[in-house]
């Protein structure tokens, strides 16, 4: 037997994916998710893939997680009690945020709750310039004031973000000593560590998170970690970062605000592999779950990375894969509002219960009901469960239907088209309104319910064609198994583009690089495996936002500089519509990716013959419009075969939809893939 072994596993609201990868192929697999202790579901799926795919625990070389962790402590509020300790007069910076409103309009609306109350906010006097100069040292006995208040508090955690500590961090690191030597046990998150950059609402707000999340993450990956081990896993756990790249469960304790994407980034990832190897480098990628659908952009075939994100009411701004999130899922509840019109999302009936045709308990009306009424899926056919048609037409009537004045099978469409309105404006955000046109991209559709829902999309956007995965259903796990290891690092130094030194520029990437390539080293990464990325963060001075430009390896000299403004002027005229080369251009933050290449599974996966011949039919709705409509296996579909719409295409772990009018082949690698 091949003892080389790698697993995947990413946790979801309802499900927890798992792929497998050893000598003999692809093993996917899903279990249901345990939301009250993720880190039992992950070992449910460990034990479930060693069953089904016959390998030893001491066998497995490479162990990749996608968690959720981090991203529901922070959206529910779940955090560890933190203080902040900040520079003199900006004790409530946190709170104040930007002047940036939820809804310009409303004269009501409210501004996210603080992470850290202001009771457990301190000040110390304390103060540098732009350029890191020292304006007024650190009074070091009013900061020993702070650090025994701090102590006295009793906090779990402390975040310390003082004023242009990334131009200079000496202050803060005396702080830290501080409060050590006070009696501070918790955890200490440094602004400085965390996210050396210019913008202090953003930056600060980073340190508290990061420093709220620390004692959760860390409990969570010590139970993981431990059970791992305990099961017999001799390999680190590694986990996806939202930057689209994997980092060892040590860095992600220290940073665990880099994992608030965790589980979409890996989908992406995935995604963007996927669609290169069958020679697609532009994608729009659409991953919709049992909770949630997240839409994301690759062009040439790296997933778009942002440093403009926001995680619920937060803005977030450490690196990460783009992507926009949705509460529309298969779980997604289907209600009608006070003025009678009909919603979907974004409560959802999650793992548990879960949907009425689940047969778990379920008593309210979701996007998978919905699918089943109209004859698209057969939930036996992906879960051991009890698919109680009339529940879910009485749960649709009277929820729905009733309310309405419609009938059941036109209440089922109209919860399956309010689910594609939502998902169709998602995708615009990232497309239409980042400047791209739809048309010049295909889109990958995954996860258990976005094949489902995909080609009509596609319709509505004129996507020419949508690429079905086979590893559809688990394509996050298996982005944890091709993603490099990626440690990112970047540090504002805001000067003018004509004032930058080459030859400093060039020593502070190499110092960046030796840091990262150590990092790389100590996850046993040799020399030619690792990689050094290079970028500047530009922009014409005056503006608030800035733009990434890629700059060239080794010694940079004024061409080099010269050729970066020119991209920075390329970029800004496809990004805005316009650039004006004649003015002045800012240096904002350098930055520095350090990759570990791994060498990612094969995806011949493709099994099945050319011959398309579905294993049964049953009555399924279009349009208003119910015909005989042919099923699939989707496990006989070998490359070459082809049919056309209607059709419903039924795999392990997700259905495809091939609407009427519409036609679908298999590629070579197994894909499914539909033109209008």
């Amino acid at each position: 037997m091949e003892t080389d072994v790698r697993i995947g596993v990413d946790v979801g609201g309802t499900f927890t994916d798992v792929v497998v990868a050893d000598g003999s192929g692809l093993t996917m697999l899903k279990v249901p998710s345990t939301p009250e202790a993720p880190d039992r579901g992950v070992l449910d799926g460990l034990d479930a893939a060693a069953d089904r795919a016959g390998f030893a625990p001491a066998d497995v070389t490479a162990f990749g997680h996608g968690t959720t962790v981090a991203t529901n402590a922070l959206l529910e509020r779940e955090w560890a009690e933190t203080a902040l300790v900040t520079t003199e007069g900006f004790r409530d910076a946190v709170e104040i945020g930007r002047q940036t409103r939820p809804d310009l309009y409303d004269l009501r609306a409210e501004k996210p709750a603080p992470v850290v109350e202001r009771d457990r906010r301190y000040e110390v006097s304390e103060r540098l310039d732009r350029r890191g100069e020292v304006v007024e040292p650190l009074d070091e006995d009013a900061a020993r004031v702070v650090a025994r208040a701090v102590a006295d508090a009793g906090v779990e955690s402390v975040a310390v973000a003082f004023l242009f500590a990334f131009e200079d961090d000496a202050h803060e690191r005396r702080m830290r000593e501080l409060l050590r030597e006070e009696g501070v046990d918790g955890e200490i998150s440094l602004s400085s560590d965390v996210l050396p950059e210019i913008r202090e609402y953003e930056r600060t707000l980073a340190t508290s998170i990061n420093a709220a999340l620390k004692p959760v993450m860390n409990r969570y990956l010590g139970r993981l970690e431990s059970g791992v081990a305990d099961a017999g896993v001799p390999t680190d756990v590694k986990v996806m970062q939202s930057n689209g790249g994997v980092a060892s469960a040590s860095v992600t304790r220290e940073r665990p605000v880099n994992t608030l994407l965790s589980g979409p980034a890996a989908g992406v990832r995935g995604a963007a592999h996927v669609a290169g190897e069958s020679g697609v480098d532009d994608v729009l990628t659409m991953d919709m779950g049992g909770t949630s659908c997240d839409v994301s952009l690759v062009q040439d075939g790296d997933p778009v990375v942002t440093t403009e994100g926001q995680v619920g009411d937060y803005p977030v701004t450490v690196p990460m894969v783009d992507v926009h999130t949705i509460g529309a899922g298969g779980g997604s509840i289907a209600w009608v509002d006070e003025g009678g019109s009909l919603r979907v999302g974004p409560r959802s009936a999650g793992a548990d219960p879960g949907p009425i045709c689940y047969g778990r308990g379920g008593t309210e009306p979701t996007v998978t009901d919905a699918h089943l009424l109209l004859g698209r899926i057969d939930p036996g056919s992906f879960f051991e469960g009890s698919a109680d048609e009339a529940a879910v037409r009485d749960a649709v009537r009277e929820r729905v239907a009733d309310p309405l004045d419609l009938s059941v099978e036109t209440a089922a469409q109209g919860i399956v088209d309010v689910a594609n309105a939502n998902m169709e404006r998602a995708l615009r955000v990232v497309s239409v309104e980042r400047g791209h046109d739809p048309r010049d991209f295909s889109l990958v559709a995954y996860g258990g319910a976005g094949p489902l829902h995909a080609a009509e999309l596609a319709a509505e956007l004129d996507v020419p064609e949508v690429v079905v995965p086979r590893s559809a259903g688990v394509l996050s796990a298996l982005g944890l198994l091709i993603s490099d290891t990626v440690y990112e690092e970047g540090v504002s130094a805001v000067r003018p583009w004509t004032g930058v030194d080459p030859t400093t520029l060039t020593e502070r990437f190499e110092a960046m690089a030796t840091e990262g390539r150590k990092r790389l080293a100590a996850d046993g990464y040799s020399p030619a495996r690792q990689r050094v990325e290079r970028a500047v963060d530009l922009r014409y001075r005056g503006q608030s936002f800035d733009l990434r430009v890629s700059m060239p390896d080794g010694d940079l000299n004024a061409a080099a500089l010269d050729a970066a403004a020119d991209r920075f002027h390329e970029r800004h005229e496809r990004r805005y519509g316009h650039a004006s080369p004649d003015e002045p251009i800012e240096l904002v933050t350098i930055r520095l990716r350090a990759r570990g290449a791994v060498d990612p599974p094969a995806l011949s996966m493709a099994s099945g013959t050319a011959e398309a011949a579905p294993h049964t039919t049953r009555p399924a709705t279009f349009d208003g419009e119910t015909t005989e409509t042919p099923v699939y296996d989707r496990e006989t579909l070998g490359p070459g075969a082809a049919f056309d719409g209607p059709a419903v295409i039924e795999g392990v772990e997700s259905t495809a939809v091939v609407p009427p009018g519409a036609a679908a082949h298999v590629d070579d690698l197994g894909n499914v893939v539909i033109e209008g």
